[in-house]
């Protein structure tokens, strides 16, 4: 597993380069790594439906638990399914989508350092490792989202996904370690499995709070559904790939995830299906009342996301059977529907519903793909959306749960059969009209993500038993903590969750045949955002850079002297609060080892320091400083290191010359500050020093690890076939060091000789003739 992560990554690496001698055939490379990638995970299936897990595990950094540990288990494949699957439609599509890019290399570079990352993601086994992978995706989509650099839109857009995810990445990070914390192992299946111990922890609201805020901003969870309709800003086959299938589901993956862990209690059912209801309705409505293909879809992405953080909320087992058919069924029908939006705004030169038509005679294949598609999405048989809301509306058709969320449930169902209706079917049927190119089908590479995936949502609603079963009950079973068989069906019987999705059904498609007027009558929505979540994040993003402009022209002012104080202060201030705090002072050790001569010369060392501060001139200074470099001398040849004392004296020596002769052609030597300053640093500098002394004894007495002084003395002479230890520590157990040592002075060496040599541009003998 993880050489399919490092694969990617090095392919990622090498895609400008490949793209240069390759050219159009570099995307169909991509493509076919996919596809094997997708065909080796396939290969894997047999083991992880018989409930046999498959691990990897290498040890990183052992003393902070950390690993790069994987494991493929039944909710593992599914994701890794989508990341390998439909990443490879996608590459193939985008060969043909952005071969006029001047940077289409970059763009595949980016794409595939986000099939990486989110490939690490949902394999990663370690808190840690995970969190790496998380992070690398919400940095990889910065860069795609913000692709078209030199529009500010797509860099407005980039920053705002980065900042929202971002932040909820810190509080995730935080959120993990109390997790690891409470249930004793930084690996994610240890801590599934220790739920009982976790929930009864002290930690276990703070640490579900954080999760669940990085989980949500990730997942665009209302308030933080904003950033994703602002991110169609990206190229198609990114919004294709992160946006629809992979990336903003990375939220509702870790949910699900850690769902054995922290589920099972009302903190976890009120937080998520309420928060996840809200998501489905407030997306749908949204979704709605816009004309641009690809914000429309974006905002069902939205709604489709809270039907899924809904359905974990619920948490029963109808409940996890519905969002992992869900999962599938979106991933297929969402990801054929974008790419088709983007061939169509590629072939017909147009992005807006209200001014598309009757496209199916000029485009029939790419309108029978988007057909089956909306279909799918609208939850109609027999395709696996209809399959995947009947047992969305089944999981919350239950008295324990309450009218309340099963009216919303079917009012979010309603509005995504509108959504569905007015971005799949009314661009190619209807009345045509005139576009601003001639439209015409794209050719067969970015045909075939639609259709592959379209095709898929039609076989899986009516053969289930073919993939679909397997998939979801692996899945569940993961999801749930315990094994849950479930079959599925295309025919449930007369149920309620039927009569309610055939009222979805016409009352949806009721509002796409009016959508003008529905859109009229969501005016009102527009006026409210500027309350809304999007509106705090600009007024707060605004204050921030208020406070960042005022902050940096107290602490970033220019001068040396400001910035050492606030170096000095902050961190003299956070060391030494840690020292108290921690009583590491009552431990302090190793006083009573100092001789009257060590103390002799320290006290010569302070009296030179304090000379060279009184000092009234410049040579007086530098004799100072002199006598604070040969006192640390003695102190290095009473200590058993002659020859760093050497070496010492040939430094300070040197230094106090060049000092003398540099000093000597400066003005006269004046005070600028008054007394009061001078009190104000001299405290500062003396109480710096005490902490960084006391946190060097500490350390001292601190061993981690058995001393490695002694091997050096064992194996000077077998190994180094040397006697003096310092010499063969320096030219051989760590020969490396010294000769990067080497290399920094030499370089410095060659550009004082080349400043030296400089000699002034000859004047001008009057200037330019006209």
């Amino acid at each position: 597993m993880l050489q399919s992560v490092l694969l990617i990554l090095g392919l990622a690496a090498l895609a400008p380069w490949v793209h240069r001698l390759a050219g159009r055939w570099s995307a169909r490379l991509y493509a076919s790594v996919g596809a094997g990638l997708f065909a080796y995970f396939a290969s894997l299936a047999p083991r992880v439906y018989a409930s046999e897990p498959i691990a990897q595990r290498w040890e990183w950094i052992e003393a902070l638990h950390v690993a790069i540990s994987f494991r493929l288990d039944g909710l593992a494949l599914v994701f890794a399914f989508l990341v390998t699957g439909v990443g490879a439609l996608i590459l193939l599509y985008a060969g043909a989508y952005m071969k006029d890019h001047p940077r289409v290399g970059a763009f595949f570079a980016s794409l595939l350092l986000f099939m990486a990352s989110m490939l690490g993601l949902v394999l990663a086994d370690n808190v840690v490792t995970l969190f790496i992978f998380w992070e690398l995706t919400s940095v990889s989509s910065f860069l795609l989202i913000g692709f078209d650099r030199q529009r500010e839109g797509a860099r407005r857009a980039a920053m705002q996904a980065l900042l929202v995810t971002g932040l909820g990445g810190m509080a995730l990070l935080g959120g993990l370690a109390m997790l690891a914390t409470a249930a004793g192992s930084w690996e994610l299946h240890e801590i599934a499995a220790s739920g009982g111990a976790i929930r009864a922890h002290a930690l276990f609201l703070p640490a579900f709070a954080l999760v669940a805020l990085g989980a949500f901003t990730k997942s665009a969870q209302f308030p933080f559904h904003f950033w994703l309709p602002n991110a169609m800003e990206a190229p198609t086959p990114v919004s294709a790939y992160l946006h629809s299938s992979t990336m903003v589901k990375a939220g509702v993956y870790l949910l699900a995830r850690l769902h054995p862990a922290l589920g099972g209690n009302d903190v976890w059912f009120h937080t998520l299906t309420w928060v996840g209801a809200a998501t489905f309705v407030v997306g749908g409505l949204l979704a709605t009342r816009e004309t641009a293909m690809k914000r429309i879809l974006a905002y069902t992405t939205v709604a489709s996301l809270g039907a899924l953080v809904m359905m974990l909320g619920v948490g029963t087992q109808a409940a996890l059977v519905a969002m992992s058919a869900f999962l599938v069924a979106h991933a297929l029908y969402k990801g054929a529907l974008f790419l088709i939006a983007g061939a169509v705004d590629h072939e017909a030169g147009e992005k807006y519903v209200d001014r598309l038509g009757g496209l199916r005679r000029a485009m029939p294949l790419t309108a029978a793909c988007a057909a089956i598609a909306a279909l799918s999405m609208a939850g109609v048989p027999p395709t696996l959306g209809f399959i995947a809301k009947e047992t969305i509306l089944e999981g919350v058709a239950h008295d324990t749960l309450g009218w309340t969320l099963l009216a919303l449930a079917t009012l979010g169902s309603t509005l995504t059969v509108a959504a569905a209706a007015i971005v799949g079917l009314r661009p190619f049927f209807g009345r045509p009209r005139e576009t601003p190119r001639t439209a015409h089908d794209p050719g067969p590479e970015m045909l075939a993500g639609p259709f592959i995936l379209a095709a898929l949502g039609l076989i899986g609603g009516l053969m289930p038993a073919l993939f679909a079963d397997s998939i979801v009950s692996a899945t569940a079973t993961t999801v749930g903590g315990a094994p849950i068989e479930k079959h599925l069906h295309l025919w449930h019987g007369f149920t309620l969750a039927l009569a309610l999705s055939a009222a979805a059904l016409v009352v949806g498609a009721a509002i796409a045949l009016l959508a003008a007027r529905w859109r009229r009558a969501l005016a009102p929505i527009g006026a409210l955002s500027r309350f809304g979540p999007e509106r705090l994040y600009g007024a707060g993003l605004g204050a921030l850079n208020v406070l960042a402009v005022s902050l940096t022209g107290v602490y970033q002012n220019g001068r040396l002297r400001r910035y050492t104080t606030v170096v000095f202060v902050f961190t003299g201030l956070l060391v030494g609060a840690s020292l108290v705090r921690l009583g590491a002072l009552s431990g302090l050790t190793g006083l009573d080892r100092v001789y009257p001569f060590d103390a002799i010369v320290c006290m010569a060392i302070i009296a030179g320091a304090i000379a060279a501060i009184c000092a009234k001139g410049r040579l007086g200074a530098v004799a100072a400083l002199g006598i604070v470099g040969y006192g640390v001398t003695v102190l290095y040849v009473v200590y058993g290191a002659p020859d760093l004392a050497l070496t010492l004296v040939s430094v300070e020596t040197l230094t106090v010359i060049l000092f003398v002769l540099v000093l000597y052609h400066l003005p006269r030597f004046a005070i600028y500050t008054s007394r009061a300053a001078r009190v104000r640093d001299m405290v500062i500098a003396v109480s710096f020093g005490a902490v960084m002394c006391l946190l060097t004894l500490i350390a001292a007495d601190v061993q981690f690890s058995p001393t490695i002084s002694e091997w050096f003395v064992e194996n000077s002479v077998p190994k180094g076939k040397g006697r003096n230890i310092v010499n063969v520590i320096l030219v051989d157990f760590r020969a490396l060091d010294t000769m990067g040592e080497i290399t920094v002075l030499g370089v410095a060496a060659i550009g004082v000789h080349a400043l030296l040599k400089l000699k002034p541009a000859a004047a001008s003998d009057g200037g330019d003739e006209s």
